[in-house]
């Protein structure tokens, strides 16, 4: 299989192309504290977007998968002058875009939309903090949900663990 080169206009976010898998932790005023395993895939076509998929679970104390929790898929563009747009959706009837800059191996975003289905959760607002540390992709979420202003919710440390597969 030919693997598509990546889209010269991509070039300050491939740092994040490839499988990463680690672990997090969340809270939220609204729930208890927890430990979760994430999996996110940065893939491409050779078009200007990288292709995006997040899936979470529920961990136990001795870091063993107890359920599926988040999912969410989506497309990162960069635009000129180190300015970012992503476009995410989840399967709970939420999508988003965000609108952010990378500076070097970081990446700030905060949401400019957000779209909910007349089931999904009440949910406002969301930045998002993306660094390769060390070699790793460290990130952080803060959101505004069910009345509660922006604060911090989740973040997790991943490590490489797959080269980059093309989205063909």
């Amino acid at each position: 299989m030919d693997v598509p080169e990546l889209h010269p206009d991509l070039e300050p976010i491939s740092f994040l192309v490839g499988r990463w898998e680690g672990a997090g932790v969340g809270g939220y005023p609204t729930i208890e504290s927890f430990n979760f395993g994430q999996e996110i895939v940065f893939g491409h076509n050779g078009k200007p977007f990288l292709t995006y998929t997040s899936r979470t679970w529920l961990l136990d104390e001795g870091g063993n998968r107890v359920r599926p929790l988040g999912t969410e898929t989506g497309f990162w563009r960069q635009l000129p002058e180190r300015q970012l747009e992503v476009c995410l959706s989840h399967p709970t009837g939420i999508v988003e875009i965000y609108i952010g800059e990378v500076v070097f191996h970081k990446i700030e975003l905060r949401t400019d939309v957000v779209a909910r289905t007349a089931t999904a959760k009440e949910y406002s607002a969301g930045q998002r903090l993306y660094g390769l540390v060390n070699g790793n992709l460290m990130w952080a979420y803060d959101m505004a949900a069910v009345g509660k202003p922006l604060q911090s919710h989740i973040s997790a440390e991943l490590k490489r663990v797959g080269d980059f597969v093309p989205d063909l």
